[in-house]
């Protein structure tokens, strides 16, 4: 009589209705414990030190000038009023102020992302003489500090005729070094074997440009577009030698002229942070609309 090892069904009934095992979780030792809490604990303090000046900036934009003399670091303004925005839309120049702001940034955005883009691109694909020399002054300008080339800058606007004028403020500014930089490196990391179809199918090198490659560089003009919007928007020592009138001032004279005194008497710390949140709401949204497609970086280029 011989007998048969019977096949584990009891054991794989039993696997099948307790479902399939849990890996154990690994748990953190007393001492690693400690540490995270420790870390998380001066991440949090750092975020409020940081955060902690916007938030007095934001109040202190609601309260009254005697509150905000007697308390200026609180966060509660007692009493709460819009008195310090009235007065800046309704009997100031804050608005004149604001749209040559958004003009100003609006041009020189647009005309960064394309002639950086152009530029990048004739760096990183054309052959022509001279093309080393070019690319040594870009990263020579790039190292010079902007307030060197004040003077020069403000001698040339005003020898072009342009000096006081949207044009005088805005031509300066539509290409920048570190843009080309930006876009040149990004151009080399795309394969040249994308662009032969074209090529053999008669599209010239614009077209090549505009069709095939300036597509595939989403994640660079993104950047662009953040870093022009914002350095457009802050910009001020151009606006200070490319400009005179009133009617010309933008956003970061305005509020400079603001917290010298030169508006007010007093100290007037509602109508100065007021101003001052105001400036920072746009590079904030421009910042928080593109920051996920700024992370999604890999979709750009293309590995052979």
């Amino acid at each position: 009589m011989t007998a048969t090892a019977s096949p584990p069904t009891t054991v794989l009934a039993e696997q099948r209705i307790d479902g399939p095992v849990k890996p154990a979780k690994h748990r953190l030792s007393g001492k690693a414990l400690r540490w995270q809490i420790g870390l998380y604990v001066l991440l949090i303090v750092l975020a409020v030190i940081y955060i902690y000046p916007f938030l007095v900036q934001v109040a202190t934009s609601f309260k009254t000038d005697a509150a905000a003399a007697a308390n200026p670091i609180s966060l509660a303004p007692q009493p709460f009023t819009w008195a310090a925005y009235e007065r800046l839309f309704l009997n100031s120049d804050f608005p004149v102020w604001f749209g040559n702001s958004v003009v100003v940034t609006v041009f020189v955005t647009a005309g960064r992302v394309f002639f950086n883009s152009l530029a990048g691109y004739a760096l990183a694909r054309l052959q022509f003489r001279g093309r080393g020399v070019v690319f040594a002054a870009l990263i020579a300008v790039m190292a010079v500090p902007t307030v060197v080339l004040l003077i020069p800058k403000f001698l040339v606007i005003n020898q072009l005729g342009i000096y006081d004028s949207y044009a005088g403020m805005i031509l300066p500014l539509l290409v920048d070094a570190a843009g080309v930089f930006i876009m040149k490196n990004f151009f080399e990391s795309i394969p040249p074997s994308v662009e032969e179809q074209a090529r053999i199918d008669g599209a010239g090198t614009f077209r090549i440009f505009w069709s095939v490659v300036l597509p595939m560089a989403r994640p660079a003009l993104i950047t662009i577009v953040i870093l022009s919007f914002q350095g457009s928007w802050n910009e001020l020592s151009h606006f200070v030698i490319s400009t005179q009138s009133p009617e010309l001032t933008t956003l970061t004279k305005g509020v400079a002229s603001l917290a010298s005194g030169q508006l007010s008497q007093g100290s007037q710390f509602p109508l100065k942070l007021a101003a001052a949140a105001i400036m920072t709401i746009p590079v904030a949204v421009v910042f928080f609309i593109f920051q996920r497609r700024i992370m999604n970086a890999s979709e750009g280029a293309v590995k052979e």
